[in-house]
Protein backbone atom coordinates (compact mmCIF):
# COMPACT_ATOMS: atom_id res chain seq x y z
CA UNK A 1 0.00 0.00 0.00
CA UNK A 2 1.60 3.44 -1.09
CA UNK A 3 1.12 6.72 0.78
CA UNK A 4 -0.09 10.00 -0.74
CA UNK A 5 -0.52 13.74 -0.09
CA UNK A 6 -3.30 15.41 -2.27
CA UNK A 7 -3.85 18.68 -2.02
CA UNK A 8 -6.83 20.72 -3.02
CA UNK A 9 -6.87 23.89 -4.47
CA UNK A 10 -9.59 26.61 -3.41
CA UNK A 11 -11.13 25.15 -0.81
CA UNK A 12 -12.33 27.15 1.95
CA UNK A 13 -11.64 30.48 0.77
CA UNK A 14 -14.42 31.78 -0.74
CA UNK A 15 -18.29 29.97 -1.22
CA UNK A 16 -16.12 26.54 -1.10
CA UNK A 17 -15.99 25.68 2.55
CA UNK A 18 -16.06 22.02 3.47
CA UNK A 19 -15.33 20.62 6.78
CA UNK A 20 -12.46 18.45 7.23
CA UNK A 21 -14.63 15.15 9.00
CA UNK A 22 -16.41 15.92 5.48
CA UNK A 23 -13.22 15.34 3.51
CA UNK A 24 -12.05 12.58 5.58
CA UNK A 25 -15.23 11.00 4.60
CA UNK A 26 -15.18 11.51 1.37
CA UNK A 27 -11.75 10.33 0.85
CA UNK A 28 -12.85 6.86 2.88
CA UNK A 29 -16.01 6.54 0.36
CA UNK A 30 -13.30 5.95 -2.14
CA UNK A 31 -11.86 3.13 -1.01
CA UNK A 32 -8.68 4.97 1.36
CA UNK A 33 -7.11 3.83 4.22
CA UNK A 34 -5.71 5.92 7.42
CA UNK A 35 -7.07 9.38 5.73
CA UNK A 36 -5.54 12.44 7.53
CA UNK A 37 -6.18 15.79 6.98
CA UNK A 38 -4.09 19.05 7.71
CA UNK A 39 -5.14 22.69 8.35
CA UNK A 40 -8.40 23.75 6.87
CA UNK A 41 -7.04 24.50 3.20
CA UNK A 42 -7.81 20.93 1.68
CA UNK A 43 -4.19 19.13 2.67
CA UNK A 44 -5.15 15.30 2.85
CA UNK A 45 -2.41 12.17 3.58
CA UNK A 46 -4.12 8.88 2.69
CA UNK A 47 -3.30 5.01 2.00
CA UNK A 48 -4.39 2.87 -1.16
CA UNK A 49 -3.50 0.31 -3.54
CA UNK A 50 -4.87 1.82 -6.27
CA UNK A 51 -2.78 2.81 -9.62
CA UNK A 52 -1.36 6.61 -9.07
CA UNK A 53 -2.62 7.88 -12.59
CA UNK A 54 -6.28 7.41 -11.39
CA UNK A 55 -6.49 9.20 -8.48
CA UNK A 56 -6.55 12.97 -9.25
CA UNK A 57 -9.42 12.05 -11.93
CA UNK A 58 -11.17 9.84 -9.65
CA UNK A 59 -10.48 12.33 -6.35
CA UNK A 60 -11.30 15.37 -8.46
CA UNK A 61 -14.86 13.95 -9.47
CA UNK A 62 -15.88 12.52 -6.46
CA UNK A 63 -15.25 15.86 -4.62
CA UNK A 64 -17.18 17.95 -8.17
CA UNK A 65 -19.74 15.83 -7.13
CA UNK A 66 -19.93 15.22 -3.50
CA UNK A 67 -19.49 19.37 -3.11
CA UNK A 68 -20.77 20.87 -5.90
CA UNK A 69 -18.01 22.72 -7.68
CA UNK A 70 -14.78 22.37 -9.96
CA UNK A 71 -11.89 20.34 -7.84
CA UNK A 72 -8.47 20.40 -8.83
CA UNK A 73 -6.32 17.95 -7.14
CA UNK A 74 -2.44 16.93 -7.38
CA UNK A 75 -1.41 13.79 -6.10
CA UNK A 76 2.53 13.21 -4.72
CA UNK A 77 3.45 10.25 -3.42
CA UNK A 78 5.47 10.75 0.34
CA UNK A 79 8.27 9.55 -0.62
CA UNK A 80 8.26 12.15 -3.74
CA UNK A 81 7.12 14.88 -1.58
CA UNK A 82 9.73 14.15 1.00
CA UNK A 83 12.33 15.12 -1.54
CA UNK A 84 10.83 18.38 -2.75
CA UNK A 85 10.69 19.58 0.70
CA UNK A 86 14.39 18.26 1.17
CA UNK A 87 15.09 20.35 -2.20
CA UNK A 88 13.97 23.27 -1.00
CA UNK A 89 17.21 26.05 -1.62
CA UNK A 90 16.17 28.96 0.55
CA UNK A 91 17.46 29.14 3.97
CA UNK A 92 14.68 29.10 6.59
CA UNK A 93 14.66 33.17 7.99
CA UNK A 94 12.81 34.07 11.00
CA UNK A 95 10.70 36.83 9.30
CA UNK A 96 9.92 35.01 5.98
CA UNK A 97 7.58 32.28 4.61
CA UNK A 98 8.64 29.05 2.95
CA UNK A 99 6.36 27.99 0.09
CA UNK A 100 6.32 25.87 -2.18
CA UNK A 101 4.26 25.90 -5.24
CA UNK A 102 3.08 22.38 -6.80
CA UNK A 103 2.70 22.75 -10.48
CA UNK A 104 0.81 20.23 -12.68
CA UNK A 105 1.04 21.13 -16.16
CA UNK A 106 4.97 21.43 -16.57
CA UNK A 107 4.69 23.42 -19.62
CA UNK A 108 3.54 26.38 -17.42
CA UNK A 109 6.58 26.89 -15.27
CA UNK A 110 8.67 28.30 -18.47
CA UNK A 111 5.22 30.83 -18.70
CA UNK A 112 5.68 31.49 -14.89
CA UNK A 113 9.18 32.58 -15.02
CA UNK A 114 8.72 34.52 -18.41
CA UNK A 115 6.23 36.73 -16.45
CA UNK A 116 8.42 36.57 -13.33
CA UNK A 117 11.11 38.60 -15.49
CA UNK A 118 8.55 41.53 -15.63
CA UNK A 119 8.70 42.99 -12.04
CA UNK A 120 11.04 44.29 -9.43
CA UNK A 121 11.75 41.61 -7.35
CA UNK A 122 12.37 43.44 -3.60
CA UNK A 123 13.31 40.56 -0.79
CA UNK A 124 11.58 37.65 -2.48
CA UNK A 125 12.98 34.66 -3.74
CA UNK A 126 11.60 31.43 -6.43
CA UNK A 127 13.48 28.82 -8.14
CA UNK A 128 11.87 26.61 -10.41
CA UNK A 129 12.33 22.67 -10.85
CA UNK A 130 10.93 20.17 -12.37
CA UNK A 131 7.33 20.15 -10.79
CA UNK A 132 7.00 22.66 -8.29
CA UNK A 133 8.32 26.37 -8.15
CA UNK A 134 10.41 27.15 -4.79
CA UNK A 135 9.40 30.63 -3.10
CA UNK A 136 10.74 32.39 0.14
CA UNK A 137 8.82 35.68 0.87
CA UNK A 138 8.59 38.16 3.64
CA UNK A 139 5.68 37.39 6.21
CA UNK A 140 2.86 39.35 5.63
CA UNK A 141 3.99 39.87 2.10
CA UNK A 142 2.40 36.83 0.44
CA UNK A 143 -0.49 38.38 -1.43
CA UNK A 144 0.87 41.60 -2.51
CA UNK A 145 4.63 40.02 -3.21
CA UNK A 146 5.76 39.47 -7.15
CA UNK A 147 5.56 36.20 -7.06
CA UNK A 148 1.94 36.07 -5.15
CA UNK A 149 0.20 38.44 -7.52
CA UNK A 150 1.39 35.68 -10.38
CA UNK A 151 0.39 32.77 -8.53
CA UNK A 152 -2.88 34.27 -8.73
CA UNK A 153 -3.97 35.05 -12.21
CA UNK A 154 -6.85 33.17 -13.14
CA UNK A 155 -4.48 31.35 -15.73
CA UNK A 156 -3.01 29.58 -13.40
CA UNK A 157 -6.02 28.91 -11.00
CA UNK A 158 -6.28 25.47 -12.24
CA UNK A 159 -2.51 24.04 -12.13
CA UNK A 160 -0.94 25.75 -9.01
CA UNK A 161 -1.24 25.92 -5.52
CA UNK A 162 1.19 27.06 -2.76
CA UNK A 163 1.67 24.98 0.64
CA UNK A 164 4.15 26.49 3.16
CA UNK A 165 6.72 23.93 3.98
CA UNK A 166 6.50 23.85 7.92
CA UNK A 167 2.59 22.25 6.64
CA UNK A 168 4.47 19.76 4.57
CA UNK A 169 6.95 18.56 6.72
CA UNK A 170 4.03 17.94 9.17
CA UNK A 171 2.00 15.86 6.70
CA UNK A 172 5.48 14.08 5.85
CA UNK A 173 6.16 13.09 9.50
CA UNK A 174 2.52 12.07 10.39
CA UNK A 175 2.35 9.38 7.72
Amino acid sequence: MAKYAAFLRGINVGNIRIKMTDLQACFRDLGFDEVKTFLQTGNVVFNTNKLPGSLVKTIETELSDRFHYTAYVQIYALPELQQIIENYPFAALDNYHRYVTFVSDAEVIPKIIDEAAQFEWIDEEIQAATQVIYWRVPKGNTIDSSFGKISAKSAFKKVLTTRNINTLEKMVSAA
